[in-house]
């Protein structure tokens, strides 16, 4: 299915032609913006009401066929694929932070909540440094619905390099009866949650984690090595680098059950997570979970990736237009298709990640990081979007690890080489222990399953409606053959959930809505799992 990587001296020249590739066509945009800006423009009369201009300049103005149109009051003037300038771009390169420091100002901005830091009796070990940089209070004000502490945490695993960064929420003096953890989609981080962790830890009896993906965020990057040699052996070894290291520290966090909400690439690997761990889910919630529907030309490697997908959208649109609704009341969002763009295509064949690009820049890597920062958070203010452009940098800077795994899981345009479709009706149906002489299978009795997705998302609403038709059909299948005793454990559902005004990061485009949806999913899950430990 995939070639073995080329060699470092064959990558760094691909990347050396791609950046300049796209930075030709960003010179060309800047140049015919510039051409195009200093065309004469008549301005409006005053005297003409509401500043609506007279017939015969409306006449003239359809005459001029290169004429751009002048853009919304409410938004910026569009400043081509790479908006930071050159210079702005040294110099953040020169005074970036450390990722681990971009981390903690994106925490800054979470209200009410608290570092919890251990006291000692050593009076220097509370001098703040870049090692221990000491208490970060998100707000100076008293907690409405605390007190409750944070805590950021790197927990290593077994072999050389491997290690989980961990943030996590709990309720001060309050007895722990469920888990959220929330994992992140690719090549992003848990910092992105920062507009969730305060409203959904106001449910009691709940402590929340969020975690980076081995290889990912700021967890550590081992090299990434592919040793099989069967194209459905690569998958499933891509599948483990990840969900095996989550499953470690779940052991070593002592959770017996949890609930899991995966975002994009984290929905896809919390799918093949519940399917070789069985038995320690109560809920699994998929936030716009990529690799959903089925395409032949993505599960079939010897055939040619397919023409057109709408994962450009993820580097082209607007966020701002994402937060906004374009949907008619009750209709359900269209499916979007376009062509993406050939370099997108090149870079995913050669199996070069795109954050190669930001670290070959160089001084220009905020250059080409900004490509991506400043339409993902043009909805945000300037100080929340200045320090997201930052965190995000410093995550794309590292050295490449888990970012590998991508073509091995999807092919271009964000298909899934094995599509969740074709073994989502099998999670919450595991065997947990096989059967002995003596005593039977324990088996999986279902657990809810939520779809989520944005209303103007460029992750196909359709995957998610199809899954929930398919749950639906083996649900009805199982109960038609099961026992008395069986249908009254049976507990498994499925439902698909519409954001409005948000796109694929659903979860910070509307964090109102989103948080809103989660914390009644939350409160369902504590009442159905509370009688049970109270009763077990």
């Amino acid at each position: 299915m995939l070639k073995c990587p080329p060699s470092a001296v064959a990558q760094s020249r691909k990347l050396v032609s791609t950046v300049a590739r796209i930075q030709h066509v960003d010179n060309t945009n800047s140049s015919h913006k510039t051409s195009a800006s200093t065309e004469e423009y008549t301005p409006i009369p005053s005297s003409v009401p509401g500043g609506r201009p007279p017939k015969s300049m409306l006449a003239s103005r359809r005459n001029r066929e290169q004429a751009p149109e002048a853009p919304p009051a409410n938004k910026p003037p569009s400043m081509g694929m790479f908006p930071l300038g050159y210079k702005e771009a040294v110099y953040q390169w020169w005074n970036s932070v450390t990722p681990t420091v971009a981390e903690r100002n994106v925490i800054s901005h979470i209200p009410y909540l608290r570092e919890a830091i251990a006291s000692t009796t050593n009076p220097s070990t509370e001098v703040p440094s870049a090692e221990h940089p000491g208490e970060t209070r998100t707000s100076g004000n008293i907690d409405p619905h605390g007190p409750r502490v944070w805590k950021s945490t790197m927990v290593p695993l077994s072999g050389k390099n491997r290690a989980l960064n961990e943030f996590s929420v709990e309720r001060v003096n309050e007895d722990v009866d469920n888990t959220l953890v929330m994992l992140h989609g690719y090549g992003a981080g848990l910092g992105f949650y920062y507009k969730n962790f305060e409203n959904l830890s106001r449910s009691k009896g709940w402590k929340l984690y969020a975690l980076d993906w081995l290889g990912m965020g700021n967890s550590t990057r081992p090299p990434f090595r592919i040793c099989a040699k069967d194209p459905a052996a690569k998958i499933t070894e891509a599948e483990n680098w990840f969900i095996d290291a989550l499953e470690e520290w779940r052991k070593i966090r002592k959770i017996e059950k949890f609930t899991l909400l995966g975002h994009s690439l984290g929905g896809y690997l919390g799918v093949s997570y519940a399917l070789k761990y069985p038995g320690h889910l109560n809920k699994l919630i998929l936030a716009s979970p990529v690799g959903v529907p089925e395409d032949p030309y993505a599960v079939n490697a010897e055939m040619p990736e397919p023409t057109e997908s709408s994962f450009q959208d993820e580097f082209t649109v607007d966020q701002q237009s994402t937060t906004e609704s374009h949907a008619k009341p009750g209709s359900q969002p269209e499916p979007k298709k376009r062509p993406y763009p050939p370099w997108l295509v090149w870079l995913w064949d050669a199996n070069v990640s795109p954050f190669s690009i930001v670290r070959l820049a160089g001084p220009l890597g905020p250059r080409f990081a900004s490509g991506w920062t400043s339409r993902r958070f043009n909805h945000l203010t300037p100080e929340e979007k200045q320090t997201l452009h930052d965190y995000a940098y410093s995550i794309f800077r590292q050295r490449g690890s888990g970012e590998y795994a991508l073509p091995y899981l999807l092919a271009p345009g964000a298909h899934a080489r094995r599509p969740v479709i074709n073994r989502i009706h099998r999670v919450g149906r595991q065997v947990i222990t096989p059967a002995t002489e003596t005593a039977p299978a324990v088996k999986e009795n279902g657990y809810p399953i939520i779809f989520m997705y944005g209303e103007n998302d460029w992750m196909d609403v359709a995957g998610g409606l199809a899954a929930e038709e398919k749950l639906k059909q083996a649900r009805a299948k199982l109960l038609a053959q099961a026992t008395e005793e069986e249908k009254q454990k049976e507990n498994g559902s499925v439902k698909v959930v519409i954001v409005e005004k948000a796109g694929h990061h659903l979860y910070l485009d509307n964090p109102d809505d989103f948080n809103k949806f989660i914390r009644k999913e939350m409160d369902e899950t504590r009442k159905q799992t509370v009688p049970e430990r109270y009763q077990s």
